[in-house]
């Protein structure tokens, strides 16, 4: 059909890539934005009063009352499961990019990579595809050259992360719906696996040495 559009709905909490992302999607044929969110909570009620069938998603987006990486994904995956996700993010560990694919998202940009590339991982979501764009797929070829035996749970991944963006294990427990003990033997666990001893060794943690395990295993609350 002709006046065919697909409908676009982008969130990112740093206004000037909000505004770019959303000209670039203006600016290609057969593509509507029909809306923008600068937080978890605006997100949430866009999507609930506007339909929309791509989302292109900030993975690190941490106002709003839904917060953001993995355990945004997740909700956004099940109360809207018509709803193909488009990650881009600023994170250079191969064990949360993993993570963000294990949850079923299939496209994942960096911000490093220039903006063109989102017109085609838009259309690659819409359709069930693939698309990694450049550094995406050169982080996760490193990790599986380096034949690294150290490895990340999705979960492990995501504790890392939120940690070394600030977190404390109260505030990431609340955000993953997770007791604290549980939050606290999974940080250690991972702190193992990478050979780590000290929280600021940790926060100093670069990424480029973990691989994501196969599953997540199973995890108790």
């Amino acid at each position: 059909m002709d006046d065919f559009h697909l409908r676009v709905m982008v969130a990112d909490d740093h206004p000037v890539t909000l505004l770019g992302i959303a000209h670039s999607l203006r600016g290609a044929s057969g593509i509507e934005v029909v809306g923008t969110a600068s937080s978890s909570t605006e997100l949430i009620d866009a999507l609930d009063q506007e339909p929309c069938d791509v989302l292109v998603l900030d993975y690190v987006m941490p106002d709003g009352k839904y917060g953001d990486g993995q355990a945004l994904i997740s909700m956004i995956l099940r109360r809207y499961p018509e709803v193909r996700i488009v990650t881009i993010t600023m994170v250079d560990d191969p064990a949360v990019l993993g993570a963000i694919q294990k949850l079923g998202v299939t496209c994942i940009l960096s911000k490093s990579d220039a903006m063109a590339h989102i017109v085609t991982a838009v259309h690659a979501a819409h359709t069930g595809g693939q698309y990694l764009s450049p550094t995406v797929v050169a982080l996760l070829d490193d990790q599986e050259a380096s034949g690294t035996t150290r490895k990340l749970s999705v979960r492990e991944a995501e504790i890392v992360r939120l940690f070394r963006a600030g977190y404390k294990v109260g505030e990431i427990a609340t955000q993953l719906h997770r007791s604290k003990q549980t939050i606290s033997a999974q940080k250690v666990a991972a702190m193992r696996k990478l050979g780590l001893t000290r929280d600021a060794d940790l926060i100093r943690y670069s990424g480029t040495e973990t691989q994501q395990a196969p599953q997540d295993g199973q995890e108790q609350a």
